[in-house]
């Protein structure tokens, strides 16, 4: 039997001066929500590649949203097994 869940990223940026922010939310098909945010910030001698603070920017929000996720299974698994769930990625 195939299950298909769906859930949705979406993900935002904003650039100010020498600083790159990406805002990422993840919604769960059962609605529930994790945002993340992540941070670039360009050495001012550097010269502007508004790309590469983006992907470094997403990248931090990103690992930032898998922490969450994987600390929300564990208490998922926690809550199910009344043992402590030890998940790392």
């Amino acid at each position: 039997m195939e299950t298909i869940v769906d859930c949705s990223i979406e993900m935002e940026f904003r650039e100010i001066d020498a600083t790159t922010q990406a805002d990422v939310r993840l919604r769960m098909h059962d609605g529930s929500q994790l945002a993340a945010q992540g941070i670039a910030n360009r050495n001012p001698d550097d010269r502007r590649q508004q790309r590469v603070g983006e992907e470094v920017a997403a990248a931090r929000a990103l690992n930032g949203l898998a922490e969450q996720l994987l600390g929300k299974a564990g208490d998922d698994i926690k809550e199910v097994m009344h043992e402590d769930a030890h998940l790392s990625h």
